[in-house]
């Protein structure tokens, strides 16, 4: 936002150096971007008088003029101007003098006759007709009165001023305004901020009441609505000290009305909207929501949209603004318009965002109503405009003023506790200067109840620690002593489920696996080419309402599909072979629409392809996982046919305690032709949650054995249908405490077995903690065990 310091000396003295005032304004808080010298670039131009004009002698289209700039000789200068005249007085560029845009005059000869500088257009000093309405189109500019000769032509001219662009924070809407850097200008030097005084003549017939009715029918939307009416208007050029301003501060004048309205903004951050109440059906304002398809043609020409987010105002029969942001073609001020109706309302900020982003159009006024206004700032605004109207003598104002406020804004309480604020800046400030702080910020203070009124123009200060932010700033942060933090020292540590993710990162890529990290929104179209039953709870997702796009609008149920697309483009550039996992979340919604946040479960997803890639090198790195969290001894593998993503006969359940909290095997083939992956892939995916749970990371320690232990081998025949790992768990039983450990070292299918049957052979050891065991003992237990196989599976010793 760019100030005009000229302007900001209406509000409040500053004598400061400018480059003074920009250091200190920064460090109250008010960023400065930089700061420009307006024509600063003009040197040597002067006021001149023209003394006399003769014809060129070898040009038809050239005169010479002699010029008067207040010195002993006057100038001798060639010009093709045509409208000069003896006696006038013109800016005069002398020899070595810069004009705009970096061009240098210099004495010469013009068709053999000498001439000593230039006389000037207002172009040529970097105005246009917008800033003198006055100036000839095609011409040099000569001043309607008489100046001091050879003064500097940008003072005669109004053009010296400095403009400051300062950097301000959406959460100080107050500060994109003339009027807002004028108060904080003024806390910032001690000053007194000086308020516009506001005085209204209403010399036109009628009252407006009898003009104009405003019904809002959206008030969470449009919290006010303020209008008042001007007769007998005369559209025209603005005075030049408006105009100065308005372009001072980037604004293009335009006409008096709507150069009002614009300097109502700049002055006081409050948009305004001037119409033709004769466009104006039944003379009835009407803020609503837009109709379902209703399309609207704003001021620019173009036929905007519509929806029914989006509100509008509009008469009985059509709409004539988009509120915030534009208004209409069809309500425009032409130069016919006579009568009318200014609009200071205030809007819902993320309402105006929205609308505007929708209908693709971003306006002065838009960017200031998306931040929150002050709907107590309506009534002034509106009755400053039409004071500049009785001021500029381009109207007659109609007494009274419409006002809808259903829900009245007010002032809000806070409590302070200068103890706690100087714990927290760290600082000794007494409680008089923070109150005097305070009272700078427009703060009302209670300091018998310790309690602040904060102004309805500061939505920013909520809570206590923004008032030490206010404190700190004006007593200014350079005065602010550094300071060990206060408060007991406490040592940083990871979580326990931190530590367990750690675990399973590392023990990852222990197994030469990278990892890989994905989006955690997608496609709803990779439900179908994941091939999830239709039915499945998987395609409950939610939906993103502001998406990147169709394949980025719901959150993820399942990590697979990202997985999936990891591996399709390592196969896809001839990647030979990969090995990915990934711990990241999904999101399954406990109903929807969302009435409540989703569940976020991690997940840990294996995948991989190539080489050496099978079922039991999965399973093997998952064996390794569960060992270095301490699941090992409680996980099973449990075979699933029925999860539709997995190949049937190759896939299992990962379960504890009969639960399933995962499975692992190889992707479906079809679901890897859908993935563009032309080889076998193997998936495995695993609630980290549960491993959460279930993780035991208490390691006991037990003394070397002080006895031998024996070991006996046992190959038995078993239907080819018996898992391993129920033999497992009744050699584990019967084995008792003796069975020190057991290894499977052999699975036999050939032509020594009978079709239908296999071999399974496993080594024992036995051990006693406190003697030497005997052949009896162990024998004894071999006995339990080989009779307990035979009852359970029909179990028979192989003899061969």
């Amino acid at each position: 936002m760019d100030i005009s310091m000229s302007w900001l000396k209406d509000y409040v003295d500053i004598d400061a150096d400018i480059k003074d005032f920009v250091e200190d304004i920064t460090l109250s808080g008010s960023k400065v971007e930089g700061y420009t010298e307006i024509a600063s670039d003009i040197t040597g131009v002067v006021v001149g008088k023209v003394l006399s004009i003769e014809k060129h002698p070898d040009a038809d289209k050239l005169v010479v003029t002699k010029i008067d700039i207040g010195k002993n000789e006057p100038l001798q200068i060639v010009t093709g101007a045509t409208n000069l005249f003896a006696g006038a007085y013109v800016p005069v560029a002398t020899d070595g003098s810069h004009l705009a845009n970096g061009v240098k005059i210099k004495k010469g000869k013009l068709r053999g006759v000498e001439s000593n500088g230039m006389l000037c257009s207002v172009e040529e000093l970097g105005c246009d007709r917008h800033d003198f309405p006055e100036a000839p189109e095609n011409g040099i500019y000569i001043f309607p009165e008489e100046k001091e000769l050879g003064m500097d032509a940008r003072e005669a001219l109004d053009l010296i001023d400095t403009s400051v662009e300062f950097e301000i924070t959406s959460n100080r809407p107050d500060c994109f305004s003339m009027l807002g850097i004028a108060r904080e200008a003024a806390a910032t030097y001690k000053k007194v901020f000086r308020m516009p005084e506001i005085k209204v003549n209403e010399t036109a017939d009628g009252d407006i009441n009898s003009m104009v009715s405003v019904e809002i029918l959206n008030p969470d939307l449009c919290p006010r609505y303020v209008a008042r009416i001007v007769k007998n208007v005369k559209i025209g050029p603005s005075p030049r000290w408006m105009r100065k301003r308005l372009r001072s501060v980037g604004i293009r004048p335009i006409n008096n009305i709507v150069d009002i309205t614009n300097y109502v903004m700049a002055e006081m951050g409050q948009p305004l909207h001037a119409f033709s109440i004769d466009t104006i059906d039944e003379h009835k304002i009407i803020v609503r929501n837009a109709k379902e398809g209703e399309k609207f043609k704003t001021l620019d020409g173009v036929e905007r949209q519509l929806d029914p987010s989006m509100l509008v105002i509009s008469d009985p029969n059509k709409a004539v603004a988009i509120a915030g942001v534009m208004g209409g073609e069809n309500s425009m001020i032409t130069g016919d318009t006579e009568t009318v109706l200014f609009e200071s309302a205030n809007f819902n900020g993320p309402s105006v965002r929205i609308t505007a982003k929708k209908v693709g159009l971003r306006t002065d006024a838009s960017s200031k109503y998306e931040k929150g206004l002050d709907p107590n700032l309506n009534r002034i605004a509106a009755d400053r405009a039409v004071q500049l109207v009785e001021l500029l003598g381009c109207g007659e104002v109609v007494k009274g003023a419409v006002d809808c406020y259903p829900n009245k804004r007010e002032p809000w309480e806070l409590s302070y506790d200068p103890e706690w604020i100087n714990r927290l800046l760290g600082t000794d400030i007494s409680e008089d200067e923070m109150v005097e702080i305070f009272k700078r910020l427009e703060i009302d203070v209670d300091r018998k109840r310790r309690v602040v009124t904060i102004p309805t123009f500061r939505p920013d200060l909520e809570a206590q620690a923004d008032l030490a932010e206010e404190v700190a700033r004006f007593y200014g942060y350079d005065k602010i002593e550094p300071t060990l933090a206060a408060g007991t020292p406490t040592v940083g540590k990871k979580t326990y489920s931190q530590i367990i993710e750690d675990i399973i990162k590392q023990t990852m890529i222990k197994n030469g696996i990278f990892e890989a990290m994905n989006f955690t929104f997608e496609s709803p179209k990779v439900y179908d080419k994941l091939n999830i039953e239709k039915d499945s709870h998987l395609r409950n997702s939610i939906k993103i309402l502001n998406p990147l796009g169709e394949d980025f609008s719901v959150m993820r149920t399942t990590t697979l599909n990202s997985m999936l697309n990891s591996l399709s483009t390592n196969y896809n550039r001839r990647n030979m072979e990969a090995a990915l996992f990934e711990v990241g979340k999904v999101y399954i919604p406990k109903s929807l629409p969302l009435t409540e946040l989703p569940d976020e479960p991690k997940k840990l997803t294996i995948g991989m392809y190539g080489a050496g890639c099978d079922f039991y090198r999965l399973k093997g790195i998952a064996e390794n996982l569960f060992e270095a969290v301490g699941m090992d001894k409680e996980v099973e593998y449990i075979p699933n046919k029925n999860i539709s993503w997995m190949h049937p006969g190759r896939t299992a359940d990962v379960s504890v305690n009969g639960e399933s909290f995962g499975y692992i095997g190889e992707l479906h083939p079809t679901v890897a032709k859908n993935y563009s992956i032309g080889t076998r892939v193997y998936i495995a995916v695993i609630d980290i949650e549960t491993v959460f749970a279930k993780s035991d990371m208490v390691r006991e320690y037990k003394p070397l054995p002080k006895f031998p232990a024996m070991t006996r081998d046992i190959s038995m025949v078993v239907d080819s249908g018996v898992f391993v790992k129920d033999i497992e768990k009744v050699i584990k039983k019967k084995g008792g405490k003796l069975l020190e450990e057991i290894s499977l070292f052999d699975v036999y299918t050939g032509g020594q077995i009978e079709k239908g049957l296999k071999s399974v052979s496993y080594s024992l050891t036995f051990r006693a903690s406190e003697r030497t065991l005997v052949d009896d003992e162990v024998n004894s237990v071999m006995d339990r065990i080989l009779a307990s196989l035979k009852e359970e599976f029909g179990a028979e010793l192989r003899e061969k």
